[in-house]
Formats: C-alpha cells, sequence, structure tokens
C-alpha cells in the first residue's frame, strides 16, 4: 500500500466532476487500500478519489468513536436520496486545505444509495458526525469544496490563507506571469 499524494487547494482537478465506476476491479481495490492508507496517514476521516488525483465516484472513509472499533469503507457511485430539512452546526476541515476548519451546517440525517468495491448495491441512513463526513465527501465528487459553503468572509479568509501555504510549500510561483509568456503557450524553446 502506498501513500498517495493528496491535491491541494488551487489543483484544478478538484474542481472537476469525478466519472461513475465501471469495473469493479483490483485496480480499484488497489486505489482503495492506497486511499486508506494515505487518510490514516493524514489523520483524516474521509478522502475522495479526485483529492489523489484520480477522477472515480469512489471515497473512503473510517470514523472512531469513543469506546469502539473504527468504522468504515470504500464508498463507490453514491447518490444521494434524501437529506433531513433539520440541519446541524459543526466545524469541518479538509485534507485539501491543512490546518484550516470552520464552522458549517449539513443537513443532520441523510440516506445514500452506493456500491461497493465488488459493486454490490446499499443503502445507508446516516445521521450527525458520519452525515456530515459523507457529504463532504460526495462534494468532493462533484468538484464543490468545502470552501462553497463557507459565507464570503470566510471564503477570503481560507484563500488567503491556502495562497500562503502554496507559496511556503513552494506549489505556486510567487513572480506573476510575464506576457507572452506560458499562459499565451509561448514556453522556453
Amino acid at each position: 500500500m502506498s501513500i498517495l499524494e493528496v491535491r491541494i487547494f488551487g489543483d484544478p482537478v478538484l474542481r472537476q466532476k469525478a466519472h461513475e465506476v465501471q469495473d469493479f476491479d483490483g485496480r480499484l481495490a488497489k486505489l482503495a487500500d492506497d486511499m486508506f492508507t494515505t487518510m490514516r496517514e493524514l489523520e483524516g476521516v474521509g478522502l475522495a478519489a479526485n483529492q489523489v488525483g484520480v477522477l472515480k465516484r469512489m471515497f473512503t472513509w473510517e470514523v472512531e468513536f469513543e469506546g469502539e472499533d473504527p468504522q468504515g469503507s470504500a464508498v463507490v457511485n453514491p447518490v444521494l436520496l434524501d437529506a433531513s430539512e433539520e440541519l446541524q452546526q459543526g466545524d469541518e476541515g479538509c485534507l485539501s486545505f491543512p490546518g484550516l476548519f470552520y464552522p458549517l451546517e449539513r443537513p443532520l440525517r441523510i440516506e445514500v444509495e452506493h456500491q461497493d468495491l465488488h459493486g454490490d448495491e446499499h443503502t445507508v441512513q446516516l445521521e450527525g458526525f458520519l452525515a456530515r463526513v459523507w457529504l463532504h465527501e460526495m462534494d468532493h465528487l462533484n468538484g464543490i469544496l468545502f470552501l462553497d459553503h463557507l459565507a464570503a468572509h470566510d471564503q477570503r479568509a481560507a484563500k488567503e490563507a491556502m495562497r500562503a501555504y502554496r507559496l511556503e510549500k513552494g506549489l505556486d510561483d510567487p513572480a506573476p506571469a510575464r506576457p507572452g509568456g506560458l499562459l499565451l503557450g509561448k514556453g522556453p524553446r
């Protein structure tokens, strides 16, 4: 099992909609294993495939409740069937936004149809924190980030924090693009 590179806010793959999984084979199982390894290494509770650069409608999740063994699975091709009008408020973070947490409202209860790694179909009802985790990961599969649900001032603050993070980690070039440069397809010859 490998630790995969988690894409950070600003990577265009995070805004792309993932494609439905058609092949339930060893490659899908290997991807799920690698996603679990990555998620655990980074101490996350969920990880969508597009967060590791793979545009497949799959996410992994694992939650440990006090006094219980961890619960988790790989979820393939999830479809939201129902969401309660009753909302829950809670802090939410994301592995693609390292270190950032913001309060966010989500439905308290949901019902989701999905497949497992073998292609078998399931329907689950989730409440509370598990509903939050699944909704967050399902958003990722549609190119929606938790930032999109925040108030405008929190969105600005998160974007500024991520810009600073990307510069600090060397993920962005601090120099502005030059006219006639790479943006116009006229790179070095």
